[in-house]
């Protein structure tokens, strides 16, 4: 439940940090650093560990390690508890600790590296991918660059639009799917289409196998077309842009 995941660092990133850390501590230290696939990690099952250190707000934390050592046969753990610093910049928005959350927020807005120059690819339009989960807000910023004047592809409606009979993808859909996912109009049921591929993998990928590339090249149409018109700016909103 991080805030803004996708600006933690990546795992080596991190290790290597922690790594210099400690060895500008004390560098005859011997340790292991471990990535965590659960909350409690090895816990709660190296019998070699003696000490838990906790902060005042993850006591709990390591009071639920403790348990789950006396349910796996483990003596418990001393728990040493550290004392939070206070952040005296915070905004009102903001934890009072240094939160590594509120220094992430701190960064949006901020251009973490220049756009790479690639000389394979035209100068205009500039194209700025423009992708995140249900309800992140791309339609709202989306609408906003184009007011600026940006041109604006939305890959749903793209996506609708390969549907329609006589669209792109629609003999394959069904001839892939059966007339099972057809309306009484001949137009396809998404409700239907999509009951047949959510929660079965091998299908999905039939589904997007066909569709995706489909609107990968209507989207290079709809780029040629920005560009025809002079747009120096082109966004592509779309929730599955890197997939």
């Amino acid at each position: 439940d991080k805030v803004l995941p996708e600006l933690i660092e990546p795992y080596e990133l991190r290790v290597a940090k922690l790594r210099e850390f400690l060895e500008d501590v004390k560098p005859s230290l011997h340790y292991d650093i471990v990535p965590l696939a659960d909350p409690f990690g090895p816990s709660v099952t190296d019998p070699n560990l003696q000490c838990l250190v906790v902060s005042e707000e993850t006591h709990r934390g390591g009071e639920a390690v403790n348990r789950k050592r006396l349910e796996n046969g483990l003596p418990e753990l001393a728990l040493h508890e550290i004392q939070l610093m206070k952040d005296p910049d915070h905004s009102q928005n903001e934890e009072e600790k240094i939160s590594s959350s509120s220094l992430r927020q701190r960064l949006l807005g901020t251009l973490l590296q220049a756009p790479r120059h690639n000389p394979t690819l035209p100068a205009r339009p500039y194209v700025i991918g423009l992708t995140g989960g249900t309800g992140s807000g791309k339609t709202s910023i989306a609408k906003l660059l184009g007011h600026l004047g940006a041109f604006i592809i939305d890959a749903d409606k793209l996506g609708h639009a390969i549907y329609v009979p006589g669209g792109p993808a629609y003999e394959q859909v069904v001839a892939a799917f059966g007339a099972e996912i057809l309306n009484e109009d001949g137009t396809i049921n998404r409700k239907v289409l999509g009951a047949k591929v959510f929660g079965n993998q091998e299908q999905l990928k039939s589904l997007t196998d066909i569709v995706w590339p489909e609107i990968a090249r209507m989207v290079r149409e709809q780029i040629q077309e920005a560009d025809a018109q002079g747009k120096a700016v082109c966004v592509l909103d779309a929730a599955v842009l890197l997939e």
